[in-house]
């Protein structure tokens, strides 16, 4: 009875969110049964609003709102510089990939990113580069899940008191259940809802150091010369308030770009455009995408460094050994029950807009474009046997989850930021030469996303951790360049693996791109 009235307003709170989208599932499950098309892409038949506020909650998961806001804890208000390089690539999204992906894709009536690759290239080797892709998906896309599950499961065991594993258990089904039901329809439209909560979230939480301290200057009094130390345990002095002082500018980009790059070619931000309904709504997710990811990541990516001022050296020394536990501490700190519970509320939108995203790629990997790929079944054996692998694949996080919580191998972030890394090396090029490039060929695709996996996972393990020069050279700048590279070099040695001229002018509407 003591823990209801405790937690009263956040568990109330967080029960109707929770209805809220299981809802949003169940009522679109007759529609989006009745075919493939409504199952994976909502038929191409979804307003631009929805498609902006959509592709902001997706690209701004828990990841951001508890991994990236709880590093500013450790590196300081430096780490705010984040944000702009994540709203640049989310303007390079909107105005160089958006609109031709939305064209190309619904004339080559593709469904996936894999598929996209598999019908643009059009040869046999098309069709393992399709396979190749699928598999890169399930490979990165299962450390971007862990450190969802991760981030919610931290914040309901620090706010709410709910075991790790019941917390990683609760956001990794209760998303499951609506993304089954609902499919691409209840994913972009729960995404829409939750993007106004994290919105409103973002800018709360903001605040919330202000208040507890008293206002901007005394907050910010208390953190421009603090006696809280490093991971290292030196005093930090003036650093939080000093460009590079407690991180290197490199590692800032590196890790920028690394996730900063997932919405040039990460699947769960790509399939957007796939279901824009027409070019008036495409201008208008143009426009405003970036500013509603702009203004929350400048409220989120810093908060960190505010929360110095709501702690004491005790509790800083605690924190900044653990940085995902930062955003949870400051709202247990602040003691609001009703605050709580929106920001709980708010920081379960961003885990599960993003967890709804990838549980449906990774449906579509497994089944369209791996087992139908390999052995043909009729449509209507699609849609039920994706369900059947978003399952299989959300009990196959939780056991990783459970065995990483036994043997942690990093946190949010830099898990987070690998998935990233290994996306942008591999498709990128691939997805920007099919868009542009009349002369990319099917070899440089393929070459290309063999470049972009080994060289990330080559850096990481034989190179960045071994020599202290390296350190701060994040797998995505070698994997990324070496892999751009590639694409071109390769391309121009197959030219004769160039499509066919009535298959390109298929792609590109008759134009010379």
């Amino acid at each position: 009875m003591d823990y209801l009235q405790e937690h009263f307003f956040t568990i109330l709170l967080t029960l109707i969110y929770v209805g809220g989208c299981l809802y949003v599932g169940w009522y679109f499950k007759k529609q989006a049964a009745a075919s493939a098309a409504d199952y994976y892409v909502a038929k191409r038949k979804i307003p631009g609003w929805v498609i902006s506020l959509a592709f902001f909650s997706t690209s701004a998961s828990t990841n951001t709102y508890i991994g990236q806001a709880g590093k500013s804890f450790q590196y300081g208000l430096s780490w705010a510089w984040m944000g702009l390089i994540w709203t640049v690539f989310c303007i390079i999204s909107w105005q160089l990939l958006g609109p031709r992906m939305r064209v190309q894709t619904a004339r080559l009536q593709s469904f996936t990113i894999p598929d996209y690759f598999h019908l643009r290239y059009q040869s046999n080797l098309a069709k393992y580069i399709r396979l190749l892709s699928a598999f890169i998906i399930l490979f990165a896309t299962v450390w971007y899940m862990v450190g969802i599950a991760k981030g919610c499961a931290v914040v309901l065991e620090t706010v709410l008191e709910v075991p790790y594993l019941y917390g990683a258990a609760g956001i990794l089904f209760i998303t499951c259940a609506y993304t089954i039901w609902g499919g691409m329809y209840s994913v972009l439209w729960t995404d829409a809802i939750q993007g106004i909560i994290m919105f409103g979230v973002a800018i709360l939480m903001l605040c919330l150091p202000f208040f507890f301290v008293g206002g901007v200057e005394p907050l910010f009094d208390a953190i421009g010369q603090t006696d809280h130390v490093t991971k290292a345990g030196e005093p930090m002095g003036n650093g939080l308030v000093t460009f590079g002082n407690l991180v290197s500018f490199i590692y800032i980009l590196g890790i920028g770009l690394s996730i900063g790059m997932k919405q040039i070619s990460e699947p769960k931000n790509l399939i957007r455009f796939y279901s824009v309904d027409n070019a008036k709504s495409m201008r208008f997710a143009m426009i405003w995408t970036p500013v509603f990811l702009g203004i929350s990541l400048v409220c989120v990516m810093g908060l960190g460094a505010l929360v110095h001022g709501m702690a004491t050296p005790a509790e800083a020394s605690y924190l900044i050994q653990d940085t995902d536990k930062v955003v949870g501490f400051m709202l247990d700190k602040f003691d609001n029950k009703i605050v709580s519970g929106v920001c709980v509320a708010g920081l379960f939108a961003a885990g599960m807009s993003s967890l709804a995203s990838v549980i449906i790629i990774i449906g579509t990997a497994i089944v369209k474009d791996i087992w139908h790929l390999l052995k043909p079944m009729p449509e209507e054996k699609l849609v039920p046997r994706t369900k059947w692998a978003m399952f299989a694949y959300c009990l196959f996080t939780f056991g990783l989850v459970w065995v990483l919580s036994i043997y942690p191998i990093g946190g949010i972030v830099e898990l987070t930021a690998f998935a990233g890394a290994v996306f942008a090396a591999s498709f990128f090029p691939g997805i920007f030469g099919g868009l542009y490039l009349r002369w990319g060929t099917d070899a440089g695709a393929l070459a290309s996303m063999v470049a972009g996996m080994v060289i990330n996972v080559v850096w990481r393990v034989f190179f960045r951790f071994d020599y202290a020069g390296l350190q701060d050279i994040h797998e995505i700048i070698p994997a990324f360049l070496l892999s751009s590279l590639t694409y071109v070099v390769v391309s121009k040695l197959t030219a004769d693996r160039v499509p066919k001229r009535e298959h390109l002018n298929l792609v590109f509407g008759g134009s010379e791109a």
